[in-house]
């Protein structure tokens, strides 16, 4: 067992112990079990999810691994994940790459609707793992969707993605799992499309659709620092904890007065003007300043060149750029930084399609 510490002041030290279990065991159920009229599916079902990225957290201080929270913004990406289910006697027969985290949400599913039978699952996603992309919320809402459609849709899309934010899970070793951090900003995205603002305890605040006439480039600068396991729990549940204290009033000021009226009006320009002042408060300083003052360095670049929206994704390196400039012209603004386009798409505003 790993046991960590995490620091909010120089008198606020305490130690968290990061307990690993198998697929099934601590589900919360959120009161969502109970008798459902099940209608199952012989046929398969197929399922394409959207990845999403993750612009900031509002408060790192409401939310820990095992107590999804803390409120956010994020958008989803044309980057897919596929799935696809079939209804089987018993068992979990999982083509994955992680299975465990799968098999725990299956087991959880089929609790909270009384479901006997098994499930037979392919799945595969948009293969940039730990890179800010939400990798692993958006092959969750894609399961999710999946067996529910496959038995008769007992749940609905926000009772899905709210089990999946309190049942949130990382692989770790030998097909065991544990907490992870979820904020319920890739799950809502995932559902619905667009731009979601999310308040705490997985509240979906606002969501709107835009940018459908832009691009979204990704680009991912070089970092040596891991967004991931150990690293990240230090890093979010320290520095970044502590400068949230400082800022959180500001950032969730900035979204309500600001960010949410200039994504009602469609003004891209003032979103990112938004969303660089919060790139410099709170928890996404830390997040940022995790890899290097070169990703500031690279941002401000970028800005200077002229693009709309230059924002990091999630604990990074990921940096995400919408704009209505061709790809030709992003590539010789990124040339002089010797960087490049790692992913070119566009913001999804339709969410997850079962087909």
């Amino acid at each position: 067992m790993t046991i960590l510490k995490i620091r909010g002041g120089d008198l606020d030290l305490v130690e968290y112990e990061f307990l690993s279990f198998h697929p099934g065991e601590n589900l919360h159920m959120k009161g969502f079990e109970g008798e459902y009229s099940l209608k199952i599916r012989e046929d398969p079902v197929t399922v394409t999810a959207p990845g999403r990225i993750h612009l900031t957290v509002l408060d790192m201080n409401r939310f820990a691994p095992g107590h999804p929270g803390g409120g956010g913004i994020g958008f989803a990406i044309q980057v897919y994940a596929t799935v696809t289910v079939r209804c089987i006697p018993a068992g979990y027969q999982i083509d994955y790459s992680r299975p465990a985290i799968i098999e725990h949400f299956l087991r959880l599913f089929s609790t909270v609707i009384g479901y006997k039978g098994g499930f037979s699952v392919q799945a595969k996603d948009h293969e940039y793992k730990h890179v800010g992309l939400g990798s692993t919320s958006t092959i969750l809402m894609a399961i999710a969707a999946a067996v529910n459609d496959a038995v008769g849709s007992p749940l609905s899309r926000d009772q899905l993605r709210i089990l999946i934010g309190h049942n949130y899970v990382e692989e770790t070793e030998e097909g065991m799992i544990a907490y992870g951090f979820e904020t319920g900003v890739g799950p809502a995205v995932t559902s619905y499309g667009g731009m979601a603002v999310m308040g705490d305890d997985l509240t979906l605040a606002y969501r709107r659709d835009f940018a459908a006439d832009k691009k979204v480039y990704v680009v991912i600068p070089p970092s040596s620092i891991s967004s991931a396991g150990e690293e990240e729990f230090s890093l979010l549940m320290n520095k970044a904890r502590t400068l949230d204290y400082r800022d959180r009033e500001q950032k969730a000021y900035c979204i309500l007065m600001d960010f949410i009226p200039a994504l009602y009006d469609e003004d891209l320009t003032r979103m990112g003007d938004v969303m660089w002042e919060i790139e410099f408060r709170g928890s996404k300083r830390a997040e940022i300043e995790h890899h290097s003052f070169e990703l500031y360095h690279y941002m401000n670049k970028l800005r200077k060149a002229g693009l709309e929206f230059v924002g990091m994704s999630s604990v990074g390196p990921s940096i995400a750029i919408i704009t209505e400039l061709s790809e030709d012209a992003i590539t010789k603004i990124l040339e002089p930084m010797d960087l490049t386009i790692a992913i070119t798409t566009a913001v999804d505003n339709k969410g997850l399609i079962i087909l």
